[in-house]
């Protein structure tokens, strides 16, 4: 095959809008990402997301592919920077478009005032608490004013995010500090010390929440209030690494969900 049959095969459409069960999706549209089953590890990552369509394509064969960023990432407004990594390919089949109500007010959404910053990674064990509560949180119908955001280990876009000037932002991630597995804790770290390269830091593993403030305060974020809710661990994975919640772990996700929900709620009524 030669290099002109592969730029037919590459050679992609845009299209102004493409059916998926019955609804008409375009560009700016939000749906929620379903992956097929039996995916890799990125779509079980992104299974249940919410997401914007950023552009529709035909390929020479007529199938269509949905690219999409995720509502919540904060490095989606970053144009052709923030390409890779950040955009998403789906067939037709493996996303579902939200109710018209809901479809295209994106741009209505008011500015949030407190900002739930989940971390984690899926591939440590209990460290993939945050992300996990991410998924419960954004199934459950919080106020207007409350965004959460599943950022992984991507602590540079977290420093980047707390530039937007939140209120108060929320930290959900797992904690070893020699409580029994599963327990939940409720931490203030003191932001006056954000400068003191030798403070004693609360150890979070692979990303420390602590460090990404420091960043973001370097950066000229004014930050306020920071509350960080974690949760004890059983394992962090060992050596090769697990995914999948130990039990008590996953039998404290409820208790964080209403934690969270519940000083969310206070925080804006105050």
């Amino acid at each position: 095959m030669n290099e002109w049959d592969w730029h037919v095969l590459e050679d992609k459409t845009q299209v102004e809008q493409v059916t998926v069960a019955g609804v008409d999706v375009k560009v700016g549209d939000r749906v929620r990402l379903r992956p097929r089953q039996g995916g890799d590890v990125l779509d079980i990552a992104l299974a249940g997301q919410l997401a914007i369509v950023e552009s529709l394509e035909q390929d020479y064969e007529g199938k269509s592919h949905i690219c999409v960023v995720l509502e919540d990432d904060p490095g989606r407004d970053l144009g052709m920077l923030r390409q890779p990594g950040h955009r998403f390919f789906f067939s037709a089949e493996e996303i579902e478009p939200l109710p018209v109500h809901e479809a295209r007010t994106a741009s209505a959404t008011p500015h949030a005032r407190v900002l739930i910053a989940c971390l984690g990674n899926i591939f440590l064990g209990d460290d993939g608490f945050g992300v996990e509560v991410a998924k419960r949180l954004s199934a459950r119908e919080l106020p207007a004013g409350v965004r959460v955001v599943d950022f992984g280990i991507r602590g540079f876009d977290l420093a980047y995010a707390l530039q937007d000037g939140y209120e108060t932002t929320i930290l959900v991630d797992a904690c070893p500090h020699g409580q029994a597995p599963g327990t939940i804790s409720l931490i203030e770290p003191d932001l006056s010390k954000l400068d003191e390269p030798q403070q004693e830091t609360i150890e979070t593993h692979g990303l420390n929440p602590l460090n990404v403030l420091r960043i973001a305060a370097s950066m000229g974020s004014g930050i306020r209030n920071v509350l960080l809710v974690g949760c004890e661990p059983a394992t962090l994975g060992g050596e090769e690494g697990h995914m999948g919640l130990s039990e008590p772990v996953e039998a404290a996700l409820d208790e964080a969900v209403q934690i969270i929900a519940s000083l969310a709620e206070k925080i804006l009524q105050a």
